[in-house]
Parts: C-alpha cells; structure tokens; sequence
C-alpha cells in the first residue's frame, strides 16, 4: 500500500504494527517487513501507551525543543554528504527517512494514543471497560485513529505466547480458543462498528487473516494440527458485500470444494480494492510480482 500508493500524513508511519508480533521461530519480525521493497517500507511497531507509544521516542530530559531541530538540521546536512557518496544504497535512505520521521513522530504519535479522549460510550464499545477485552480493544480503537488519520496499512497481532502463538492450537483447543475468542469477538465487532458510523467502513478495508486453519480431525486428545487445505478469512468494508459467505469445503471441512482460491486471490483483491494493479507495479530486478498475481475474487466485491 505505502510503496502503491505513497503517504497520506508525513508525520505518522505508513505501515504500523500493534501487538505482538510471532516469534523468531515463526517469522518475527519478517512477519511485517518490507522485505524486496526495501526497508523503508518496513512496518513500525508502536505501543497503545501514551506514555511510552515507541522507544526513545522523546529526547530525554534537559534537552530543550531548539536544541533538537539544530541537531536534526545538522544531521540532515552530514546525511546528504552520506547520499551523495553513495546514491543507491537502500539501507541508508531508509535510515536518513527514519531519523526525519523520528522527529516529527515525537508529537504525533503520542496524541494518536490518547484514547481516553473518546466518550465512554465508544471505549465500551470496543470492550475496554472489561478486562479480558481490554488490550485488544485499545489496540483496535487505536487502529482507528490511526486510520482516520491517514495512516495506510495497521497490521494488529493478537495472541503472543512466546512462541507461535497461542492460537496455533495443538493442545487444549476448546479451552485456548474460547479465551481467544473472548478476547478479540467484542474489539473486533466495535471496531467495524465504529468504522461505519463514523463513515469510514466505505474506504477502509478490514481483513480478518491467517496463513493456515486446523484439522477436521484431533490430533492428540484435546488439540488440531496445521491445515492448508480448506480454512477461512472474512473481510469487511472497502467496498467488500455484506452477508456473502463465498466458498465451501468437503462434509468434514477438510479440502476446499466449491470457489477455491489461494492465497495471491486475497492479496491480489486488496490490491484491487484500493486501486491498485500488481501487473503495473514495477519493482525493478524483481520478479515476484509478475510471478504471483492472483486475481480478485469478484464474487464479493460490492
């Protein structure tokens, strides 16, 4: 979206990540990185913590707002010095763009995460008047505004344990995913909510995700094991109908059937939906796009 696209707020991270993303073991932080694009693209892992939203994100005490801008000035001069010396290097033009978004992020971000400024009746809405709802719905509501302020893309994890995740449910899948459930079912439901009496719903595209399902089947006593073969996303919004369930598997769920589409069908929708070709998108020495299309599921495109 934000290499498509381009930025709608320069004060704020185009691609934000909140939450805890999966373990080394699992992806890390690969799971939101720019990888060919470049690491300006990288997404930017912020905190629901006005205090603390991002690391160092102050300059410390005694430092005085002046003092600071002299400091970027001259560190903007030694950076281009830097850029001329070497004009293709990726991981120093990110690096430069980092330090300038740093910068103006410092007021920015903050305000963003001063979510007790909405009414009561929307924080409820999102469940964070309820413990087991809470984290996530402040990572929800934050996500929202970070939204209507023109950020492109939030990518929100939910349910770190260290490892991959405690939705990857091998063992004691009844009592893991009704706590899941719990959790994100209230957050998830106001945030969509709130989008659309807000007006937003028409223009923000929420995607619901994950890479694989579980089996039909046990595996052990009380857990499921990885499933490729036939599971299910939803999506909301952004010009996506309302009320369509597209798709179907076999009578023990365990191959998809009916309307099987893989993975590229989903991103090459997205895509669609906020306007954009990957056939025109040209990343140059790359191929992956060109190779990996997909194409739009139209069935549930309004």
């Amino acid at each position: 979206m934000h290499y498509g696209l381009g930025t709608l707020n320069e004060n704020l991270p185009q691609f934000v990540v909140l939450g805890t993303p999966v373990a080394d073991c699992c992806g890390g932080m690969g799971g939101h990185g720019g990888s060919y694009l470049g690491p300006e693209h990288n997404g930017v892992m912020l905190s629901v913590d006005p205090n603390a939203p991002l690391p160092f994100a102050t300059p410390g005490p005694g430092v005085y707002r002046e003092e600071q801008v002299a400091e970027f000035e001259l560190l903007h001069k030694l950076n281009n010095y830097s850029a001329v010396e070497y004009p293709s290097d990726p991981a120093l033009r990110a690096r430069i763009k980092s330090y300038e978004l740093a910068f103006r992020m410092q007021s920015a971000i903050p305000e963003v995460m001063k979510l007790e400024e909405e009414d009561p009746a929307t924080q409820a809405l999102y469940g964070i008047d309820q413990d087991s709802t809470r984290t996530f719905g402040r990572q929800c509501l934050a996500a929202r505004r970070l939204a209507e302020r023109g950020v492109r893309f939030v990518q929100v994890f939910h349910g770190s344990n260290g490892g991959a995740g405690a939705w990857d449910a091998h063992g004691d899948l009844k009592n893991g995913h009704t706590r899941l459930c719990r959790e994100v079912d209230r957050p998830i439901a106001g945030l969509l909510k709130d989008l659309k009496r807000t007006g937003m719903l028409d223009e923000t595209l929420v995607v619901w995700a994950t890479e694989f399902g579980r089996t039909p089947g046990a595996q052990g006593a009380d857990g499921r094991d990885h499933h490729p073969y036939g599971f299910s996303i939803w999506m909301a919004g952004g010009g996506i109908r309302g009320g369509v369930a597209h798709g179907a598997t076999d009578e023990i769920g365990f191959h998809a059937v009916q309307d099987r589409h893989y993975v590229t069908d989903v991103h090459a929708t997205v895509l669609h939906q906020l306007g954009l070709d990957p056939r025109r998108l040209s990343v140059p020495g790359r191929k992956r796009l060109e190779i990996d299309y997909g194409e739009p599921i139209r069935q549930i495109i309004a």
